[in-house]
C-alpha cells in the first residue's frame, strides 16, 4: 500500500424512481455526470470506471459504457454478482486508489426496468432466456427469483418460528423512511387492512414482502483524500470492505436461511478497527423482507433465529435505536432490478448530512450490505465522516 486513504468524494442519483423518457444508459449517464459534478471532476479525471448492468441490456458491457460516458480509463470492471455488484466494485475501487493505481474511480449503474418491460431477468439464464448452468435442473419444478427466497424464509420460520409480523415490521419501517423521502412511492403507513389484503406472491412471501420494480440509476466517485484538490463536500472514508459469495441458485446453497454476510462483515469490520455497537444507522439491501433478517443474524447483530424479535422493537424506524433503509429502501422507495449503488448513495448523504427531512441526527458511522443472486454474494461496507 502507498500509504493512501480511500475516500468517497461524490455520488448521484438519476431521475427516481420512473424516467420513461430514459434509457438504462440513460440512467447510468445522468447519475454519473451528478456524481461527477458533485465530485467537482471531468469525465477527464476518472481513471478506473466499474459497472454491472441487467441481462439484456447495452451496458452489459463495461468497455460500451466507458466509451458512451466520455471516459478513457486506466482500469475497468464489470465484476457481476447481482445487486452487490456494487459493493464488489466498492472494495476494488478501495485498493485501486490506496495502492496508487488509480486517483479517481467511477463505479455507475443504471436501469429503465420499470418503463422497459421487454426485459427479462433470469439468473444463470442465455440470452435466448433458456436456463444454463445448474440453473436448468432448478427450472425443472418452475422456481424463480422470488420462490428462492421464499424457500429461505419457509425454512426460517420453520425452524426458528419466525412470523409474518415480525416481517411485516421490515415493511413499516421503510414505509415510515420513504414518507420522509421526496422520491418514496410507498408513503402511506402500512395498515392492518393492507396487510390482511396482501397476495400471496410465493409462499410465505406476499406482495408487501417484496420489493418495487422502478427505474433509476445511481454513481458513486472513490479517490484518494491525498488527491482531492477541494475537498468540498465533505468526503466520506471507506473505514474497510469485505465480500463473499457462498452460491449462486439456491440450489446450490448449503443452507439457504445462511449468507455469507458473517465473513464479509468480518473483514470490513476488521479493516475498519470498529465492532458493531459503533453502527449508528445501516443501509441493508431489502428485495425481500427475509434479506436484512438473513443480514441482521448473519453479521452478528442477533443471534442466528432472533431476528424477528430483534426487529419488533421499532429500531429500524426513524428515531429508533438502528435506523435502515433511511431513503425508504427496496420495499418502499427504488430497486430498478439492483439496488447496490443506492445503499452506499443514501449513507453518504445521511454522513454529510445532506439528507433532508430524512437525515438522522449525529450519525457517524454506517453500515452498507448488498446481496447478490439469491442471497449468494454478499459485499459490505463500513463508510464514516471521521478517518480510522
Amino acid at each position: 500500500m502507498s500509504g493512501l486513504t480511500a475516500v468517497i468524494q461524490g455520488v448521484g442519483t438519476s431521475d427516481l424512481p420512473r424516467a420513461p423518457q430514459l434509457s438504462a444508459l440513460g440512467h447510468m449517464l445522468q447519475a454519473s455526470h451528478r456524481a461527477l459534478a458533485d465530485a467537482r471532476l471531468l469525465p477527464g479525471d476518472i481513471d478506473g470506471f466499474m459497472c454491472a448492468g441487467i441481462q439484456g441490456q447495452l451496458f452489459d458491457d463495461v468497455v460500451t459504457a466507458a466509451d458512451y460516458a466520455g471516459l478513457r480509463p486506466d482500469h475497468l470492471n464489470g465484476t457481476m454478482t447481482g445487486g452487490s455488484a456494487f459493493e464488489f466494485h466498492l472494495q476494488d475501487a478501495v485498493r485501486l486508489v490506496e495502492s496508487g493505481a488509480a486517483r479517481h474511480v467511477l463505479i455507475a449503474y443504471g436501469s429503465d426496468l420499470a418503463s422497459n418491460r421487454s426485459i427479462k431477468l433470469s439468473f444463470g439464464a442465455e440470452r435466448g432466456g433458456r436456463p444454463a448452468g445448474p440453473m436448468m435442473w432448478d427450472s425443472l419444478s418452475g422456481l424463480t427469483i422470488v420462490g428462492g427466497y421464499a424457500l429461505a424464509l419457509r425454512r426460517h420460520m420453520w425452524k426458528f418460528g419466525t412470523t409474518h409480523a415480525q416481517l411485516d415490521e421490515i415493511a413499516r419501517s421503510a414505509r415510515l423512511h420513504a414518507a420522509r423521502t421526496p422520491e418514496g412511492v410507498l408513503r402511506e403507513p402500512l395498515t392492518e387492512d393492507a396487510i390482511a389484503e396482501s397476495p400471496m406472491i410465493a409462499d410465505p412471501l406476499r406482495a408487501i414482502d417484496c420489493c418495487l420494480v422502478s427505474d433509476g440509476g445511481a454513481a458513486v466517485v472513490v479517490s484518494a483524500i491525498e488527491r482531492i484538490d477541494r475537498p468540498t463536500p465533505p468526503p466520506i472514508y471507506i473505514l474497510g470492505t469485505g465480500c463473499c459469495q457462498t452460491h449462486w441458485n439456491i440450489g446450490q446453497s448449503d443452507e439457504p436461511d445462511v449468507t455469507g454476510a458473517g465473513r464479509a462483515a468480518q473483514t470490513a469490520m476488521r479493516q475498519a478497527e470498529r465492532v458493531l455497537q459503533d453502527i449508528d444507522i445501516l443501509q441493508l439491501y431489502d428485495s425481500f423482507t427475509i434479506t436484512p433478517l438473513l443480514l441482521f443474524e448473519d453479521m452478528g447483530f442477533c443471534p442466528k433465529g432472533e431476528a424477528g424479535r430483534f426487529v419488533s422493537d421499532g429500531r429500524l424506524r426513524p428515531g429508533g435505536a438502528l435506523p435502515m433503509n433511511t431513503d425508504g429502501g427496496g420495499l418502499a422507495t427504488c430497486h430498478p432490478g439492483m439496488r447496490g449503488p443506492f445503499l452506499v448513495v443514501e449513507a453518504v448523504r445521511q454522513l454529510r448530512g445532506d439528507a433532508g427531512q430524512r437525515q438522522i441526527p449525529n450519525a457517524t458511522t454506517c453500515l452498507v450490505a448488498g446481496s447478490g443472486g439469491i442471497l449468494s454474494a454478499i459485499g459490505v461496507g463500513i463508510l464514516s465522516k471521521v478517518p480510522r
